[in-house]
């Protein structure tokens, strides 16, 4: 076979492969609006990080979570459900089973709103959108997962991206999508 032959094949599979992919959907872009945080556990502190915005919350936590062991970050939470936040959190249906330490049966005791993701292999955000509805809105997101080993284990990264409207809207709308399906949590 020539050789011209032998190269070109690798190109037209990409060429076909191309032309069959579906470019409906889009990537949103936004406006880069707002503040940003950033720590790099486990040398720097996302825990406080991210427990902190959780103090500065007025009225909503909207939360979705793989894994969720970290006492740190739960408490955070239950203390702002107690003073009159609505906090509400989508957790990934497997690793619930899996982690005997995981912290939703406490949430849940406190009142905290829990919804379950099994429509998916990985549930495997890692985010919260606080007061996602008002002018200066946070959005909590990275490669940490809320758990002990996120914080003092991993190699990992955590932002806080705040001020920027358009971003809480695409992230709040992405967790809406995930609660129509989730099912309700009970111990």
């Amino acid at each position: 076979m020539n050789k011209t032959l032998l190269l070109a094949i690798p190109l037209l599979a990409t060429a076909f492969a191309a032309l069959a992919y579906d470019d409906s959907y889009h990537a949103k872009t936004l406006p880069a609006t707002g503040t940003v945080q950033v720590a790099f556990p486990p040398d720097e502190d996302a825990n406080s990080l991210i427990v902190n915005a959780i103090r500065e919350a007025r009225k909503t936590i909207q939360v979705q979570a793989y894994s969720f062991t970290s006492n740190e970050i739960a408490f955070a939470l239950i203390a702002a459900k107690r003073r009159g936040i609505d906090v509400q959190l989508i957790a990934d249906a497997e690793q619930v089973r899996k982690l005997e330490n995981n912290k939703l049966g406490l949430m849940y005791q406190a009142g905290v709103r829990i919804w379950l993701d099994a429509q998916h292999q990985s549930a495997h955000n890692k985010i919260m959108i606080i007061d996602g509805d008002s002018a200066m809105p946070a959005v909590v997101t990275g490669s940490m997962n809320f758990t002990y080993s996120g914080q003092f284990k991993n190699a990992e990264n955590a932002l806080i991206l705040r001020g920027n409207k358009p971003l809480a809207d695409a992230y709040s709308a992405n967790w809406q999508r995930h609660r129509n399906h989730a099912i309700p949590f009970h111990p």
